[in-house]
């Protein structure tokens, strides 16, 4: 005997697949991607030294785990397999909540996060100029964060091309990365009111 109604609505059941393609071709995309900068882009070695902090490790975990769920998603919505979608619910709360325990941890050690950051920024100042791609990341990173070293300026000392004891043009200064714009229209607007 066959059963002529399915137990799910049929546009749920396609909508639930169609999103699980998409995140399961994604999740391949980003497994690929991780692969390239891991073994192609070795650039920034200097930063990632180790294999915790390393991005395209980082790419490889998360792209694999999206490409397994993705497949169990699909799978499970078409042929409507309770097991896998099961499985699917179960690993997507348990990812939920490892997320938001994360949140937590690091809004609660907030200031212990931000040390290991400016360490790790402090201590590759010192190979600013000998790596451009580094150079490049670090710049970036200044940038965005409009912050000039780790915790300060001063931290540029170390590097010895920034050091006031260099004999170079730039002795006792910075990369422009630290430099703010000046936003003309706030300079005019302060000469207007005077």
């Amino acid at each position: 005997m066959r059963k002529d109604q399915s137990e799910v609505s049929c546009c749920v059941k396609y909508l639930l697949f169609f999103f699980n393609v998409f995140f399961w071709l994604i999740g391949g995309l980003t497994v690929a991607i991780g692969l390239y900068a891991r073994f192609e882009k070795t650039a920034y070695q200097d930063f990632f030294n180790d294999i915790v902090m390393d991005p395209a490790f980082a790419l490889i975990i998360v792209g694999g785990i999206m490409f397994i769920l993705g497949f169990t998603g699909c799978i499970g919505a078409l042929r409507e397999n309770v097991c896998l979608l099961k499985f699917f619910s179960v690993i997507l709360a348990i990812i939920f909540f490892l997320q938001l325990s994360l949140a937590v941890v690091v809004f609660v050690f907030q200031d212990k996060v931000e040390d290991i950051v400016a360490n790790k920024i402090r201590s590759t100042i010192v190979s600013y100029r000998d790596n451009v791609d580094l150079q490049v990341l670090i710049d970036g990173i200044q940038q965005e964060f409009q912050c000039c070293g780790g915790k300060t300026y001063d931290d540029w000392g170390d590097n010895i091309y920034f050091n006031c004891s260099s004999p170079g043009a730039e002795a006792c200064g910075v990369p422009f990365s630290c430099c703010r714009e000046v936003r003309h229209a706030f300079v005019f607007g302060f000469a207007n009111l005077y």
